[in-house]
């Protein structure tokens, strides 16, 4: 929306675009309610946050008595989660405080992000506007990116039944670092409603047409009622319709979303601005490249955005990325962050790097992963208000300018995984980075029930990585032999030999070239199903019946190696141990123990004692029988050590066969899809 207000340093008007709408939350309150708005409590300003030099203290735990342990916990962390008692949300726009309440709109959706329209826009002056009724006073403030918090403006209304309209300049100044805006309100007596807040920036400074649009690629499998979700949380939002060419609904299943109940109803109510398209499974990466596929062909949005079907939207998100998007200096992808679907005020990441040594991901050092803003709210996180930059960003949310697209291509045709981290290092490479924007997320399930060693999905992760690194690094291969013998080792170690096996079925098929990787990928899944399932540890039961009992139990293992070096150095221990030891799986009558799947997932130190145990599933569903056989063991270690070296020795020669070949472009994806 735009529209023309009068500055307040000058006499002249100027036009003005609402690019964030201050919302709450109308379903699951409950849940997600600190996200949009919270009591107001002290600012607490950490002594990091006042003099950085501390964080260069190290901690003397050895000369430290009982009282100064218990002193540093104290103030180490939060002691209560936050509340929302002073208040009611009346409204998607409105909410209503008690007598005397005080809240504060600091919190991770409604607190502009400062510092990233600074640093992406030519934005120099934001204009916080809201409509009041009641006796208020509406206070702005700002941060920096250490976290330290300034007052801006102070506004006292006072009606009794009319509605006060609130407005206030903010100059776009010392957000280099980091930075947020954001309004708090206080009743000074009787009820306050507070409507329609919003953020406005100069429409002047907008660097693309006033009437751009994007499509929605939503790609699915077998998630029916997911899907659906998604389609009613798009079509009931006019503001983001008003955007919206066409919603690219591709189903690659057969528990179809066109017969789940209400779909014709929502069909006919998108009209043409729903696409519905069925084809084989070729998973993640062919949905979603298909509806890109389609959007440059259809030739009428200039973005994207990649969404996935069973993550909760907040399609106020969807609206801020491409509002954010019509103000970059340049094509940027805007992603979205990602809350845990089973904690919704956590967030487990928002924006993520690759280290080009491992080729692997890991966030940002001064965010980490996992926050909870309910325990600890943005305003007293001051690491959360430093601005960050990304490699790239999950697909679970993701717009990507259509420019970008006809420069790059599509994504790999590698079924799943690693395919939104290629896109995003692809993407900066040539000149389009990632921002993660604040204020921009989906709810997603988390990884924290999933164990990808003990399912098919290991394949893809494997050779996917292998390829992104190819196409990333085709000069200089990341250290790659390490990772491929420690990776190798750890599953091992814990008995999934079958994810070994796959392991290495995924280096024989980077050496098998592009074509494969083409040809194969309606088939792959299950071929990889195929091998998996001859291994006893891929044999799952329903029940702990179904096998002997355990002779004892092992306890947790109490010390992990706290970095990369100490895990290589333990591992290596216990290498030597398997390849020195004989063990035949055929003599174990009976397990030695049972190990829970939180142990068994992420290290190998809980089977160190043991020649066999029962482990459950990561989604505790069922259990199997795993067992230390140490001649495979030895065996794939080597093969996996055979398949390394000949990939590194002729890394320049596949690097080059695969950028050569155009594995992502619209003509190799039209020949995935049969579009002649």
């Amino acid at each position: 929306m735009v529209r023309r207000t009068s500055s307040e340093d000058t006499n002249s008007e100027q036009a003005w675009e609402t690019v964030m709408r201050v919302v709450y939350p109308i379903n699951d309150a409950e849940q997600t309610l600190p996200l949009y708005a919270i009591d107001w409590t002290r600012p607490h300003i950490a002594k990091t946050t006042l003099d950085a030099r501390i964080d260069t203290h190290c901690v003397a735990f050895g000369s430290m008595n009982q009282s100064a342990l218990q002193r540093m916990i104290r103030n180490a962390g939060s002691s209560n989660e936050v509340s929302c008692d002073e208040f009611e949300v009346t409204g998607r726009a409105s909410i209503t405080l008690k007598d005397h309440g005080h809240i504060s709109g600091c919190t991770f959706f409604n607190a502009f992000p400062a510092a990233y329209w600074r640093r992406w826009t030519g934005v120099k002056t934001v204009l916080f506007e809201a409509h009041v009724q009641g006796n208020a006073k509406i206070s702005i403030f700002r941060s920096i990116g250490r976290g330290l918090i300034y007052p801006v403006a102070e506004r006292i209304v006072k009606t009794s039944g009319s509605v006060s309209s609130v407005a206030v300049h903010i100059p776009m100044t010392g957000l280099m670092d980091g930075g947020y805006f954001w309004f708090d309100a206080e009743s000074l007596g009787g009820s306050v409603t507070i409507a329609d807040a919003t953020w406005a920036v100069p429409s002047e400074a907008r660097t693309t047409r006033h009437d751009t649009s994007m499509s929605i690629a939503i790609t699915t499998f077998n998630r029916a009622s997911c899907c659906m979700n998604q389609l009613c949380a798009i079509a009931g939002d006019h503001a983001l319709r008003e955007r919206l060419d066409t919603v690219y609904c591709t189903d690659q299943g057969d528990d179809l979303v066109k017969n789940q109940e209400g779909f014709a109803e929502i069909s006919a109510d998108l009209g043409s601005q729903l696409t519905y398209i069925q084809q084989m499974n070729l998973g993640g990466s062919g949905g979603f490249s298909r509806g890109m596929y389609e959007t440059i062909k259809a030739g009428n949005s200039d973005f994207v955005l990649l969404l996935d079907d069973d993550a909760i939207s907040e399609p106020e998100s969807i609206l801020r990325a491409i509002q954010f998007s019509d103000y970059t200096v340049r094509p940027v992808l805007v992603g979205g962050g990602m809350f845990h679907l089973d904690n919704r005020t956590m967030l487990y990441t928002q924006g993520e790097r690759i280290n080009p040594q491992r080729m692997w991901m890991y966030p940002s050092k001064s965010m980490g992963y996992n926050h909870d803003f309910s325990v600890e709210p943005l305003r007293d996180s001051p690491d959360r208000h430093q601005r960050i930059d990304e490699d790239f960003n999950g697909w679970w949310m993701c717009l990507i300018p259509i420019a970008v697209v006809k420069k790059i291509g599509l994504s790999m045709p590698v079924f799943i995984k690693f395919d939104d981290i290629e896109y995003g290092l692809r993407a900066k490479k040539a000149g389009f980075p990632t921002v993660c924007l604040p204020g921009v997320a989906v709810w997603h399930q988390a990884w924290h029930d999933k164990d990808p060693a003990r399912s098919w999905e290991e394949y893809f992760t494997e050779r996917n990585r292998w390829l992104a690194a190819l196409l990333t690094y085709p000069d200089r291969p990341p250290r790659m032999l390490v990772e491929t013998l420690y990776g190798d080792a750890s599953l091992g170690l814990r008995f999934v030999y079958s994810a070994m096996a796959l392991h290495h079925m995924a280096l024989r098929d980077i050496l098998r070239g592009p074509q494969y990787l083409v040809d194969c990928l309606p088939t792959k899944l299950g071929e990889v199903r195929e091998l998996r399932a001859k291994y006893p540890d891929a044999q799952a039961k329903e029940s702990f019946e179904e096998f002997p009992e355990p002779a004892g139990e092992v306890e947790p293992p109490k010390n992990h190696p706290s970095t990369m070096k100490s895990q290589y150095k333990a591992a290596v221990g216990l290498i030597a141990k398997s390849f020195i030891k004989k063990a035949n799986p055929d003599k174990a009558t009976r397990p030695d123990a049972d190990i829970p799947a939180r142990d068994a997932a992420w290290t190998w130190l809980a089977f160190d004692h043991v020649n066999s145990a029962l482990v459950t599933t990561a989604d505790g569903n069922g259990v199997a029988w795993l067992k230390r056989d140490n001649k495979r063991f030895r065996k794939s270690m080597m093969e996996g050590y055979r398949l390394t070296r000949k990939i590194l020795k002729n890394w320049k020669r596949l690097a080059a066969q695969y950028q050569s070949y155009g594995i992502t472009s619209m003509e190799t994806w039209a020949h995935i899809f049969g579009d002649k």
